[in-house]
């Protein structure tokens, strides 16, 4: 028979280890927070003021007026003006700009011909909705003289770099070897070190002469043999079954990702010296990465994201990570040129490891 009495007994009890459990009580109210924050705030898809540049051959009136018009639409906003169509492939390669306006030197004679096109943009299309904002402009009519308007469907060319047939799989594939290697990578070793914990196996270790950085070091070295092992995966089924290219160099790619498998590891270290338990592990590790899928640029629009989320987004590593694969398999990018993403992710793994180091001594003393 059901007692009553004995099931309330439970429930209390459980009650009562939910309250003494912070962490695990944390979760309950900061999931749903964090969750209802980030789709209603940092998540939008009406994406302006995309980065872009132009480079003006032709200098007149016509031509800066086309400038104003296109910025003032919002859906650009030009930072950076260049001398030459290939220095508009050049920074659209880099990543630096979405869009760039090419405006030739013929531009007047090219007004009165309908028969082809006055100026070109070109655009970013490893990211298809970034492709499809742009289309949007060229869509709008321009007033190129002064009291006229001329339809963009006779004024612009939109030319779609690195995809061209504007697949979505070419975008997401690359993106997802950054998606999976956080989730992987981090989870991985925050569990391993807390059931390491829970067994008593770690402070065998610490009686030892080993430090606290050679051991945090000896922990993940193998993880990021493991994570080489998923990258070679998704670029082989990326290519054999999805046709995704891969531009740039395989051994750039491959650098990216240790430095990016080192970051995310040295993430999931840190998660380590807070959990108590393994499935405490898991729901931080499921907490630090709702946020950088949604924010990385790998779900929705980097661009269209309010400047606070970019904010954000710029300390997580996978933001930088998507930036480093697309510019990698997509533009043909070297990492010369995507230096500066580079360089946060180095900078994310020292500080992570330096903060596991601290913390891991505090709790073992």
């Amino acid at each position: 028979m059901l007692s009553l009495p004995r099931t309330l007994a439970i429930a209390s009890k459980e009650l009562r280890q939910l309250a003494r459990d912070r962490l695990t009580f944390g979760m309950i109210v900061g999931i749903p927070l964090l969750q209802i924050l980030l789709f209603g705030y940092a998540i939008n898809v009406d994406v302006r003021n995309l980065e872009a540049a132009v480079a003006d051959m032709a200098g007149t009136r016509s031509s800066r007026q086309l400038v104003v018009d296109a910025e003032a639409s919002q859906i650009v906003s030009f930072v950076a003006q260049v001398g030459s169509a290939e220095e508009l492939t050049v920074l659209l390669r880099q990543g630096r700009i979405k869009v760039g306006l090419f405006i030739p030197a013929d531009f007047e004679r090219r007004l009165i011909d309908s028969r082809r096109p006055a100026v070109q943009l070109l655009v970013d299309g490893s990211d298809p909705s970034i492709a499809s904002v742009a289309r949007s402009l060229a869509s709008m009519p321009f007033a190129t003289r002064k009291g006229a308007a001329t339809s963009s469907s006779t004024l612009m060319e939109v030319r779609n770099y690195y995809n061209p047939e504007r697949r979505s799989a070419v975008q997401i594939v690359p993106a997802l070897m950054g998606v999976i290697l956080s989730l992987t990578m981090v989870l991985f070793t925050a569990v391993a070190i807390v059931r390491e914990r829970e067994r008593g196996n770690l402070e065998l270790l610490i009686t030892t002469p080993i430090s606290n950085l050679e051991l945090m070091i000896g922990k993940i070295s193998p993880y990021v043999a493991i994570g080489l092992i998923q990258v070679t995966i998704i670029v082989v089924v990326g290519a054999v079954l999805f046709q995704v290219p891969v531009r740039g160099s395989l051994w750039d790619l491959y650098l990216a990702s240790i430095v990016f498998i080192a970051a995310t590891l040295g993430l999931g270290l840190v998660i380590s010296t807070f959990a108590k338990t393994q499935f405490q592990a898991m729901q931080l590790t499921f907490f630090t990465f709702l946020p950088q899928m949604l924010l990385s640029g790998f779900m929705f629009p980097f661009d269209g994201m309010p400047e606070l989320a970019q904010d954000i987004a710029m300390v997580l590593p996978l933001t930088h990570f998507v930036e480093l694969v697309r510019g990698i398999v997509l533009r043909g990018a070297d990492l010369q040129e995507l230096g500066s993403s580079l360089r946060m992710l180095l900078i994310f793994f020292a500080l992570s490891m330096a903060a596991a180091v601290l913390r891991f001594r505090k709790r073992l003393d």
